[in-house]
């Protein structure tokens, strides 16, 4: 039993650090983004990981500030006038969070089609490799927790990469690329599982290398130095004495306006949508395969929303940004997540000066690696090989999400995703199979009237003459209307010359010629 704890602890703890990369800039982003306090994106990283992840039954699920919700939250403060009103409603959103959890409507997040997330997942790593390009040309105007196709700065996805080639900064590309240079060889698992090399995670030698370098350019060449915008920037706290200063409480004065009450219920709706998906994802990628009790995530997120708004954070969702950069990192079981919000809390007290002067050329490189482990290109080519039915909603969610945004995609590709699992249905329902003039009709489980055009179809196909089986012992329910094609039929097949046997089917004779 202790080999096994400290087995886990060392992954976790290697994963920790890698999240915590990954993190950090995400939660700065995220809030700058949102129209909100830079802190505000720090608590509800440090809440996601601590507490959200201590209450949580994932085992590799990360929370944190969502960029799904930036818009949402920019308009939500707008709306509501200032920044502690939507703290309010980010309070109340947790409750709902937990009634929906108690109430079980965690359920919902067993429906949603594996094409979708496959897409989802695939459409993020896209994401996450076209965002980071101007991040790793030293171009950083745009924060790096946007994910949106269309930016605050009136550029896009696609554009903003232009404008990065056209105004780089050169000191940012040997960085970007000797940091990629050690994640790549990091991979290798004889550097990876070294006894000494890989006590320390490849992204974090990549980032303490990138920093030398950067600070080498201060001596060597100046005017190649990384500062201002091109580095990370977190508040300066050197205890928790300064970081209560910075905190911000809610004002629950419009509590009984409408307004309010629309925010709170919009934060909880759709954060718990993006929770689910990410869950859904996460669980798909867990190399144990184990499935999270959602009811219990719901709750989990609620009590981490309640929380975070009660003391000036965000609104929290799982995050399959950092999900799934802890699943490529090793985690084993949750203790990574909380991990990596006890370093966030720690590190952001204790080391902040050392923090700022991170690159983030550097930590795009970190962000390259785990976007490309989400959208290689053989999963393109593995969906493709199971068929249209598969690759179609997986494609169309792929590229709604990359020219809009994570929700309105995920809606698109949802759209078609059922789509094609109602027409795969409607196959498995009613099948008719042909040899030599004999027809076999096997109507299977539950036949609704969806399934009224292909029987039709089908039906009208039968020649004069034909002899036909109709088996319907695997019908558990057979819609009326189906029910009245098939009496029709049986009705007409004398004047057609039809042979019919009829097995498991009730046949009612309800006109009379």
């Amino acid at each position: 039993m202790t080999s096994i704890f400290r087995t886990n602890l060392k992954s976790d703890l290697k994963a920790s650090l890698v999240v915590f990369l990954v993190a950090l800039p995400l939660c700065l982003g995220i809030a700058i983004a949102s129209g909100a306090p830079s802190i505000s994106g720090l608590i509800a990283g440090i809440i996601g990981g601590i507490v959200v992840g201590a209450i949580s039954g994932s085992g590799v699920s990360v929370s944190g500030p969502a960029a799904g919700l930036t818009v949402i939250v920019l308009d939500s403060i707008a709306t509501l006038g200032t920044f502690e009103l939507f703290l309010a409603a980010v309070v109340v959103a947790g409750l709902i969070q937990i009634l929906l959890g108690v109430f079980r409507a965690g359920v919902l997040g067993y429906f949603f089609p594996h094409s979708v997330i496959k897409g989802m997942l695939t459409a993020i790593g896209l994401i996450l490799i076209l965002k980071q390009i101007p991040h790793a040309l030293g171009y950083d105007k745009d924060t790096m927790g946007d994910e949106a196709f269309l930016q605050a700065d009136q550029h896009n996805t696609i554009t903003e990469i232009g404008y990065a080639i056209q105004y780089h900064s050169p000191g940012a590309i040997p960085i970007v690329l000797i940091a990629l240079f050690i994640l790549i060889l990091f991979e290798n698992p004889k550097i990876k599982n070294h006894r000494y090399f890989g006590i320390i995670p490849g992204a974090l030698w990549a980032v303490i290398i990138g920093l030398f370098i950067n600070e080498t350019y201060g001596i060597w060449k100046p005017d190649w130095k990384l500062d201002g915008e091109h580095l990370v920037n977190i508040p300066q706290v050197s205890s928790i004495g300064e970081l209560s200063s910075l905190l911000t409480f809610p004002d629950f004065g419009l509590f009984m306006r409408a307004e309010f009450w629309i925010v709170a219920v919009t934060i909880a709706v759709v954060g718990s949508i993006e929770t689910l998906l990410s869950i859904d994802a996460a669980d798909k990628m867990d190399p144990q395969k184990r499935i999270t009790p959602t009811n219990r995530e719901l709750i989990a997120q609620g009590v981490g929303n309640s929380l975070s708004g009660f003391i000036g954070g965000l609104p929290i969702t799982a995050v399959i940004v950092r999900s799934s950069a802890n699943i490529t990192s090793g985690a084993r079981t949750k203790l990574s997540a909380i991990l990596h919000g006890f370093l966030l809390l720690i590190l952001v007290l204790s080391i902040p000066g050392i923090l700022n002067k991170i690159p983030l050329s550097c930590l795009a490189a970190v962000l390259f690696v785990v976007g490309y482990k989400l959208a290689k290109p053989s999963i393109f080519v593995e969906v493709y090989e199971k068929g249209w039915n598969q690759f179609i909603p997986f494609m169309v969610t792929v590229l709604a999400i990359l020219f809009t945004d994570l929700l309105v995609g995920i809606g698109i590709g949802m759209v078609f995703g059922l789509f094609f699992v109602v027409k795969t249905n409607f196959q498995r329902a009613i099948t008719i199979t042909e040899h030599n003039g004999n027809y076999l009709l096997k109507l299977q489980k539950d036949v609704s009237f969806l399934n009224k055009p292909f029987l039709l179809k089908k039906l009208a196909e039968i020649p004069e003459g034909g002899k036909v089986i109709l088996n319907a012992h695997k019908a558990q329910f057979i819609d009326n209307d189906i029910k009245e094609v098939l009496d029709d039929f049986i009705q007409s097949c004398p004047s057609k010359n039809i042979e019919i046997t009829i097995e498991g089917y009730h046949y009612h004779l309800s006109k009379s010629l």
